[in-house]
């Protein structure tokens, strides 16, 4: 009993410095789009260089964070080794990664269109290889189950970011995206600092052997994680590659950016969704109904998920404001890039098929799969139809994902959904949302407000009629 109340605890504090970290940041966007003008191009750059940042992040911690859990709880090794080992490995690679930058930063920042501006490209090669850095210390603070502490860095990041950008856009008014990086910048330092004294506890220790079989546990996990972070900053990194009109790229990338952080919403429900059911899920592997228990789980985050849909659709005439007027023009992009999050959401949901069963190679499969088709429908397509293609490229990319761990999934590890009661949320989603857009043009926002908060009120009573109080008589029967 005690261990699972120290799950517990431990887990509500991962999940809240993660959920309310991601809030805390989610309100810089006003920040910024608020004070950097579309016209200047600032924000798409900040976008597309934290698009990058993501990508390199994954390659240099090198699937680490998860390999350092599994040999760590290896009896045969001692968890300083592992620690030192893996670290030494990251350590390595970001230095090598930080050599080349700067050797080659002329080329690099030729190549990527920021000639006139690599010190953008030097301060975020040194912020992300700290972040590498930080990556492992991480991951043993959670080893060690010092949850408290692994949620106070997190939190006192965000903390300094958040007053230090405050300082500068609102009480200084440097609002260039040179401050953004260089607060970054400063940010990652002070916490890389306060891990020294940590690192001087360990007991530093290689062990060539060791290292290889953690090479060949972390590969895979590697190739699943840059899949993974492909699907998500693909489209960011690409459009100004390939959309035609160089100069115009970085202010349509950054009005694309600023609307779809409006839709980020629904990854923000979605890892909300994750920290409380994954647990859960390896938890209950063992019991005889456990696979009905995955079904209704399916069932339920869909619900909850095309809920939230409703919602920031019926209210979008409000939470437009959270960007500034300037990019407001990219709003059509947030119902299908929201859309591709609920499929996203399905596909993590079906990805438990093959987590179960030992065989997550699938996973990096379906995942390349999706990041392929995602790839493809961008380069191919943001030429004629700039930012749209990015958003569908989203939904083409993991719906592709998402119906091949269907159908494989129901061959080697088949699972019971309710598919006629999903469909029945996703058609009745979708009407409403027919009605809410059919209103868009025609009424004043009042009104129209309160039609879609009229719709949203049906949708749950539909969930409390069909759901709730069925399965309430139920289980008094």
């Amino acid at each position: 009993m005690a261990s699972l109340k120290s799950l517990a605890k431990d887990t509500a504090i991962y999940g809240l410095s993660s959920i309310v970290g991601r809030f805390l940041n989610y309100l810089l966007v006003p920040l910024y789009t608020h004070y950097m003008p579309s016209s200047s191009g600032d924000y798409g750059i900040s976008t597309n260089v934290y698009a990058y940042v993501a990508l390199i992040l994954v390659m240099l911690t090198f699937g680490m964070e998860t390999t350092l859990f599994r040999y760590a709880n290896d009896e045969r090794y001692r968890p300083d080794t592992v620690f030192s080992t893996g670290f030494t490995l990251i350590a390595s690679l970001s230095a090598v990664f930080l050599l080349c930058v700067f050797s080659f930063i002329g080329p690099i920042a030729a190549y990527l269109g920021y000639s006139a501006h690599p010190e953008y490209l030097l301060m975020m090669a040194v912020v992300v290889a700290m972040d590498a850095l930080q990556a492992l210390p991480f991951s043993f603070l959670r080893f060690k189950k010092r949850a408290v502490h692994f949620a106070s860095l997190k939190l006192l990041f965000i903390a300094a970011n958040i007053v230090l950008n405050l300082i500068c856009f609102v009480g200084l008014h440097l609002t260039s995206v040179f401050y953004v990086f260089l607060i970054n910048l400063v940010c990652t330092s002070f916490i890389s600092l306060l891990f020294i004294p940590e690192l001087f506890r360990i007991e530093w220790k290689f062990d060539g052997a060791l290292l290889k079989r953690m090479l060949s546990y972390s590969w895979p996990i590697l190739v699943l994680g840059i899949a993974g972070i492909l699907n998500q900053v693909a489209d960011k990194i690409l459009f100004p590659l390939v959309y035609p009109d160089k100069e115009a790229a970085n202010v349509l990338l950054g009005i694309y950016g600023g609307c779809v952080k409006i839709a980020m919403i629904m990854a923000m429900i979605t890892q909300a969704f994750r920290y409380a059911y994954e647990p859960m899920v390896f938890a209950a592997a063992r019991e005889k109904d456990a696979k009905v228990m995955y079904a209704l789980g399916m069932k339920y985050f869909l619900i909850f998920t095309l809920l939230a849909f409703l919602c920031v659709m019926g209210w979008l005439d409000v939470l437009q404001f959270i960007v500034g007027k300037g990019y407001r023009g990219g709003m059509q992009v947030v119902p299908i890039v929201m859309v591709a999050e609920i499929m996203m959401g399905v596909y993590f949901n079906l990805s438990f098929w093959y987590k179960l069963i030992d065989r997550t190679i699938w996973g990096a499969w379906f995942s390349l799969a999706g990041c392929a088709v995602l790839v493809a429908v961008n380069v191919i397509f943001i030429p004629r139809y700039s930012y749209m293609a990015c958003a569908w490229g989203g939904v083409a990319g993991y719906g592709t994902s998402m119906v091949l761990s269907y159908l494989v999934g129901q061959r080697k590890n088949p699972i019971d959904y309710p598919m006629r009661s999903i469909f029945s949320y996703v058609l009745l989603t979708a009407a409403l949302w027919f009605l809410m857009d059919s209103v868009a043009t025609q009424w004043n926002v009042v009104p129209r407000l309160v039609f879609n908060t009229v719709l949203i009120l049906l949708f749950c009573l539909y969930i409390y009629f069909i759901d709730i109080k069925k399965k309430h008589k139920t289980s008094k029967i």
